[in-house]
């Protein structure tokens, strides 16, 4: 193996390190959301980001991006929360074409509740995984990065 191909295989080792942390992370969430507030990861997300913005609102391009959705599964999901009385769909204004999604009331208060939930949940699964040699690394970096990025 030459120096070219012991970088690929480092990097290849990297990302499924970062896939089985990913894994057991999304694990944890779905069981501790889906018990307690009956919601996924992806509808928690969702509220999530529309809880971060200013009138708890996005355009729904905007949405998919955070969600990491295509068009048409942010709209089935956005479909799905909407039936239950989380979000509704509204036009632009100023834009006719373009439609937002956002929180309702029942939507928010959702949220509220689930935020906790999510990042205890989080915190847990993320001290168990430092505790394994093969992700504490990972678990590592993740820290050192959210340290820097918080605000002062």
């Amino acid at each position: 193996m030459g120096i070219a191909d012991d970088a690929v295989e480092i990097r290849a080792r990297g990302w499924r390190t970062l896939a089985a942390l990913h894994s057991l992370i999304e694990a944890a969430l779905e069981r501790a959301l889906g018990d307690t507030v009956q919601l996924s990861v992806v509808e928690y997300t969702v509220l999530d980001a529309l809880s971060r913005q200013d009138g708890w609102h996005m355009r729904m391009q905007q949405l998919a991006r955070a969600t990491a959705l295509s068009a048409s599964a942010t709209t089935r999901l956005v479909t799905r929360l909407e039936d239950r009385g989380l979000l509704t769909r509204i036009l632009c204004a100023d834009d006719r074409r373009g439609i937002y999604t956002e929180l309702t009331p029942t939507g928010l208060e959702l949220y509220r509740r689930a935020h906790p939930i999510h990042d205890e949940t989080l915190e847990q699964t993320l001290a168990q995984a430092e505790e394994r040699p093969e992700l504490a690394p990972v678990v590592h970096a993740l820290q050192e990065t959210s340290v820097l990025a918080e605000p002062e």
